[in-house]
């Protein structure tokens, strides 16, 4: 058994807010057994298929992993398969989930 990892402060916020609006999430649910591509969020009630990101470390000084050349090439590479096998991903700062767009633009998604 793994020990999951410790959710991020935005992480914790979306949590909460899919939480107050009866959404049932999925925390890293590995959309693709070959690379073993994580999603953070996956919401998939009637075969919805919506994947949520929230993206840190963006704006440090120092940059993120997500943001440097190799990283970044990665996760183009881990979104376009995504999309390929029927997914929509949402990506979001800590900010953008803080200030409700993240849950406003799921609950958009899922009408």
């Amino acid at each position: 058994m793994s020990i999951p990892k410790a959710l991020s402060p935005g992480e914790e916020a979306f949590s909460l807010h899919c939480r107050a609006e009866g959404i049932p999430v999925c925390r890293e649910y590995r959309f693709d057994p070959i690379r073993k591509w994580r999603f953070d969020f996956a919401i998939y009630p009637n075969d919805a298929k919506i994947a949520v990101e929230i993206e840190g470390g963006i704006f440090s000084r120092v940059a993120g992993a997500h943001t440097r050349g190799k990283h970044f090439e990665s996760d183009c590479e881990k979104y376009n398969t995504a999309v390929k096998l029927g997914w929509r991903v949402l990506r979001y700062s800590t900010d953008m989930v803080l200030a409700g767009t993240a849950i406003n633009d799921v609950l958009e998604a899922l009408k």
